[in-house]
């Protein structure tokens, strides 16, 4: 209690698109002193934050059924590609097949530096109410696709501006309603793509088996529908339109903080959705069966699930930054100790998916909080969407190239590739944290 108190009298959160010296406050339970980044244009008192309370926890409630029908569905999109290339896409190689995902969540990503403003200035009901019905529309059609071309419209284009319109709203509105609390409910928010990571493959596994491509999308429509409804009915906004500020604010990247944030995040999301992407491809080249492969998308998505809870606890306790670096130093561990030496060994690989899905999970939840501890609240959606815009490009090659080179080098090289790619996040996420202290480095500290 006294901590709290202490925490409500004392402003010593910076929220701020240019470093200032950061203030500095005791914290007995936990750490010597804690810092959080801010601007100087705000003080703490601008805004108020219920922090809780029905109405508060039914928005996360409802990112969390959006989070899960859009998200959790791109997540099980290797499962997609392994079906169109043994049927409707035969004929094209793994890297044609990974442009259709990779150009969804490109313009899943790329688009938020648009839809973010618009959140800004006129809330979040319209965009989710027109992204969930061309969401819901795109998986009917995609029930009809055959061709190439069709996939790629339909799924690719139609599929990843819908659900650019879906994820960003979703995901800024969290900022309407909590600050101190934020990680935590971002981090609610984020499970609903893990269990949608779960649930799906294991639907989708159930009727590719008894049904035919058509009547599987539409079930999965039927599913996806109930899911944008139920976001539709507890998403509301709060706070007062923000009518200044165009899509982009290249300003953002004159801080340090934000620019080596940005590089972290770009990093990383290129070694998920390439994981994700390749990885029941990557089982069958390295002579696991395709049901292994369905098992191991849906335990690293549990082990997501977990991740995602409580990576958003810890890092309303030890500071957003410190827990990013703990999760990313825990993914590098992991894949280089575990899933580097996998070879045939089945029961390894088994491991390798909950401990790995464990630390994606808690990176990408840390993500957008990490962005969002750099801004004012109602310049959120406008901060986190010129972010994304740079992350969608390393989504975009990132399934493309690895399809291209796993068959070509191998699967051990082609871990090997993402643990060094781990290792730049890693670091950007280091200079990141030592930009907020204005680069006098100090472990001891909350931020």
């Amino acid at each position: 209690m006294a901590r709290d108190a202490q925490a409500q009298d004392s402003p010593h959160e910076l929220t701020a698109t240019y470093p200032t010296s950061p203030p500095l406050a005791r914290d007995h339970h936990i750490f010597e002193r804690d810092v959080e980044p801010t601007t100087t244009s705000r003080s703490r008192n601008d805004y108020t934050f219920p922090e809780g309370g029905t109405k508060a926890w039914l928005v996360i409630f409802g990112s969390f059924c959006i989070i899960a029908g859009t998200f959790g569905l791109i997540s099980s999109v290797g499962l997609f590609q392994a079906y169109w290339q043994t049927d409707q896409l035969s004929s094209y190689t793994t890297r044609d097949i990974g442009w259709i995902s990779a150009v969804n969540v490109f313009l899943n990503l790329f688009l938020g530096v648009q839809i973010g403003p618009l959140f800004d200035r006129y809330g979040p009901r319209w965009l989710i109410l027109s992204g969930s019905v061309i969401y819901v529309l795109t998986l009917v059609l995609l029930a009809e696709c055959k061709k190439y071309y069709q996939f790629m419209l339909v799924y690719g284009v139609l599929g990843g501006v819908s659900s650019a319109f879906l994820t960003t709203t979703a995901l800024a509105v969290v900022a309407h309603w909590f600050e101190k609390k934020r990680g935590i409910a971002s981090g609610i928010a984020f499970v609903g793509s893990s269990v949608g990571g779960i649930m799906f493959p294991l639907i989708l596994k159930s009727v590719f088996e008894h049904l035919s491509w058509a009547w599987s999308m539409r079930i999965v429509a039927l599913i996806v529908a109930g899911m944008m409804i139920a976001g539709n009915l507890c998403i509301k906004g709060r706070l007062p339109p923000r009518k200044n500020g165009g899509a982009v604010d290249l300003r953002c990247f004159r801080d340090a903080r934000f620019s080596w944030a940005t590089v972290g995040v770009s990093c990383f999301e290129f070694v998920l959705f390439g994981a994700l992407g390749l990885l029941p491809t990557y089982a069958i080249l390295q002579g696991f069966s395709s049901q292994t492969a369905f098992n191991i998308i849906a335990i690293l998505n549990a082990g997501s699930a977990l991740g995602r809870s409580l990576s958003g606890y810890i890092s309303d306790h030890l500071g957003r930054f410190n827990t990013m670096l703990l999760t990313l130093i825990w993914s590098l561990v992991v894949t280089l100790a575990l899933w580097l030496p996998i070879g045939k060994q089945v029961v390894l690989f088994y491991i390798f998916a909950p401990l790995f899905g464990f630390g994606s999970g808690s990176i990408i939840s840390m993500a957008p909080v990490c962005i969002g501890q750099l801004c004012k609240a109602d310049e959120y959606g406008q901060f986190y969407g010129t972010s994304y815009s740079v992350v969608a490009f390393a989504v975009l090659i990132c399934i493309p190239v690895g399809g291209e080179l796993l068959p070509a080098v191998g699967g051990t090289a082609f871990v090997g590739l993402f643990g060094g790619i781990l290792v730049l996040s890693l670091v950007s996420f280091l200079m990141a944290r030592w930009a907020c202290l204005e680069y006098r480095w100090q472990w001891i500290i909350k931020i």
